[in-house]
């Protein structure tokens, strides 16, 4: 990571309390009546939301890529619009962030940061107040999908898991039930939440659900024939969704590897020794947010020197790396995936 941009990144995150205080202290001065209707609990809010805001954009800063604040952004529009905040917030938001930066922060540092907010607020205007269903009628097992989420969003797990088994039995690939159901679906589920049509509380019922009915598909997934190749995938610490990595190990089980899945928020001294001890030919490592990509950055600099002129193809993915496709070369990875289909091709080619 360029050093100069490492360092602006580091000092929003150590002066976030800070900074997050003096721009919430400006909107409420520009808007006080609006925003005194949020009390009591509304600036304690507005201060976390102030923090993550300056959180992605410190991060999308080291990882020198735009797009990841200016994603961030459209993603809290949407967030915004199902909260039922008027359009105006967001840009007053970015507005009063530029402000406090472009005061608090030295000229140098001000320059590295002033191209990622005037992108994100040139954006603003074309990013959709309400993104997009992840179900697609022209997606196969459509239908499936379909009904399994109405059948998770009823908390029926009984019913999800029937659907699900009696496709499979039917003849449907575990494969395609993973790419064409559980992936859409996990999706829209954040979809629903994103836009405040579903609980934080139902959210991570579905999640627990499909996770259940994946197990419930090993003796499929566990049968294929050994290649005598092992994986070891993982979570970087801190990241705590882990279901897609999940979906990127049993993947690579029906092709036959040897996995190892670590699962959520994986200490890094854990996954360097695991590396060690089961001789893996490939580490994976999946990220969702944003601000774990320097986490990821830091594993594999260190994977790099434990492993010395030895060394082992690493492949990332993870919703920062599908916004940013070159990110993969920027944290240090051999390559990168935007599914589980695309990992196994990716590491087929990694690993000859």
């Amino acid at each position: 990571m360029n050093h100069l941009h490492d360092t602006v990144s580091r000092a929003i995150l150590d002066r976030r309390q800070e900074l997050s205080e003096a721009i919430i202290a400006r909107q409420y001065a520009q808007r006080a009546a609006y925003w005194n209707s949020y009390e009591p609990a509304g600036r304690s809010k507005s201060l976390r939301d102030a923090g993550y805001h300056l959180t992605y954009l410190a991060e999308a800063i080291a990882a020198e890529d735009p797009s990841l604040f200016t994603d961030y952004v459209g993603w809290v529009k949407a967030l915004f619009a199902g909260l039922g905040f008027t359009e105006s917030v967001l840009p007053e938001t970015l507005q009063s962030t530029r402000a406090v930066l472009q005061e608090q922060l030295p000229r140098e540092q001000w320059a590295v940061v002033e191209p990622f907010l005037t992108m994100a607020e040139k954006s603003l205007p074309g990013a959709a107040a309400v993104p997009p269903s992840f179900l697609d009628d022209r997606s196969p097992l459509t239908q499936l999908a379909r009904q399994y989420l109405n059948a998770l969003l009823a908390a029926d797990r009984h019913t999800a898991s029937r659907l699900i088994l009696s496709a499979v039995e039917g003849g449907a690939s575990v494969r395609d039930v993973y790419l064409y159901v559980f992936q859409p679906v996990q999706r829209e589920i954040g979809r629903l939440w994103q836009t405040n049509q579903v609980s934080v509380a139902q959210e991570h019922f579905c999640t627990a659900a499909t996770q259940l009915i994946m197990s419930q598909l090993y003796p499929y997934i566990f049968s294929a024939n050994r290649i005598n190749r092992r994986l070891v995938a993982t979570c970087i610490g801190g990241e705590l969704h882990e279901i897609g990595m999940r979906m990127v190990a049993d993947f690579f089980e029906m092709d036959g590897w040897d996995t190892y899945f670590m699962g959520a928020n994986t200490p890094l001294s854990s996954i360097i020794r695991t590396i060690e001890e089961r001789q893996a030919d490939l580490l994976a490592i999946s990220a969702t947010m944003t601000f774990h990509v320097r986490g990821v950055n830091e594993l594999i600099a260190a994977v790099r020197d434990m492993k010395g002129d030895q060394r082992l193809p690493i492949l990332v993915g993870g919703y920062p790396f599908n916004v940013a496709p070159q990110l993969w070369r920027t944290v240090g990875a051999d390559g990168y995936a935007p599914n589980a289909q695309e990992a196994l091709r990716a590491a087929q080619t990694l690993t000859e």
